[in-house]
């Protein structure tokens, strides 16, 4: 049976006061998992769970509304993976400090004897403390992209995911060279991992916890060698590969320019550039959503597929590709779970929780309204496949 904890005792448990356990009941960081007839507040287990996973975020630098998004539905990551990251981001911040108590040993010593301050060796203290902000990053990232991934999973209405419908066009083939750029978590590679030829296959990232994250999930799929890079300089020869990736990447880099022209010298002549992106149309009815609710909120710093969308991705392939293709997925998503649509909102990259987590459970009821029993939400994504000419040099 369920153990039911009074909202005194729940806090006796955690070692908090009162008042820190209703403020986040107030503010919907942390519900009581039943109200009982007589007006009490019900905690289990399961919420002091939930509540070690709170005050660890809290512990490592997250604020309440970043931790509110991280934690609103704990299904999208499991306690495990949860502790994991937390214990190795308290693993590193001990590193960090660590070596910040040793540079400031040493300097402290070299003063005592020269009287004079050594600012730059100070300086490089700073840098560890970039390191422990990349690990933040990495946690609020791999959540993020797990909601969104699973949301398209549990919903789409095509037979065949964009994953598979993906791998199947690249056509793949023994012996060939493939990198892919800007890798993610390699769930493009997990799920078609049954279908993957005799490859050598290259996945890179510009962030090592993402690397890591491919690492684990692809720890059954032999003979793939990770990459740290920056897809401005892919450090390969000319002509290295017969096959180029890069899924929903080149609308987040800063040169577009310098990106395409790396790609089309790496890859041999008559090698493939594969690169995935969305339409104008994609998610509208999300977007339309959250406009109704407050028209200041905005799901992305900016609209991604102006920068390289299904709409003008082949104009600006064209410079460096001899042929190109526009090949689309045809979905569509049918959602039922208000929830559902909510995670996805504050998983975006834009400035939603500013707005929405003020009054949460306002726009859970704006939400649920709006989805009333059933929501078709638009999907608009593809991918443009370009041909190196055999007569051009790369």
């Amino acid at each position: 049976m369920t153990k039911y904890y009074k909202t005194g005792e729940f806090a006796k448990m955690a070692n908090l006061s009162i008042r820190t356990i209703r403020y986040y009941d107030k503010i919907g960081l942390l519900k009581p998992t039943k109200i009982a007839e007589n007006g009490y507040r019900l905690y289990t287990d399961k919420d002091f769970i939930k509540l070690q996973k709170i005050l660890s975020l809290k512990y490592l630098g997250f604020s309440l509304d970043e931790i509110f998004s991280m934690t609103v539905n704990d299904s999208y990551i499991s306690l495990q993976q949860s502790l994991s990251l937390q214990k190795k981001m308290i693993e590193q911040k001990i590193e960090n400090l660590l070596v910040i108590k040793d540079s400031l040993d040493k300097t402290e010593q070299y003063i005592s004897k020269t009287q004079d301050i050594d600012w730059e060796k100070i300086m490089t203290t700073i840098h560890f403390q970039t390191l422990e902000k990349d690990l933040l990053e990495q946690y609020k990232n791999s959540t993020n992209i797990n909601i969104r991934i699973q949301l398209h999973e549990k919903y789409s209405m095509n037979p065949v995911s964009w994953f598979e419908w993906l791998f199947q066009q690249y056509h793949l083939q023994d012996g060939m060279r493939v990198l892919e750029v800007g890798c993610g978590n390699g769930q493009l590679w997990k799920m078609n991992q049954k279908h993957i030829p005799h490859i050598d296959l290259i996945l890179s990232d510009i962030s090592l916890g993402m690397l890591e994250d491919a690492q684990n999930n692809l720890s059954c799929i032999q003979q793939v060698d990770y990459q740290c890079f920056d897809c401005h300089h892919i450090p390969y020869n000319d002509q290295s590969f017969d096959v180029v990736i890069a899924n929903h990447i080149l609308f987040y880099v800063q040169d577009i320019k310098t990106v395409l022209k790396e790609v089309q010298r790496v890859l041999k002549n008559g090698g493939v550039f594969y690169c995935s992106t969305y339409g104008s149309q994609h998610m509208k009815e999300i977007t339309d959503l959250v406009k109704e609710y407050n028209p200041k909120i905005t799901l992305s710093n900016m609209p991604l597929y102006e920068v390289f969308g299904l709409e003008n991705g082949k104009e600006k392939l064209e410079p460096y590709f001899h042929h190109i293709d526009m090949l689309k997925h045809d979905d569509y998503l049918l959602v039922d779970d208000d929830n559902d649509i909510i995670h996805y909102i504050l998983s975006c990259h834009g400035n939603q929780s500013e707005y929405i987590l003020k009054d949460y459970p306002s726009f859970q009821k704006f939400v649920k309204r709006k989805v009333n029993k059933q929501m078709k939400i638009t999907k608009d994504a593809g991918m443009f496949a370009c041909l190196k000419n055999f007569s051009k040099n790369s």
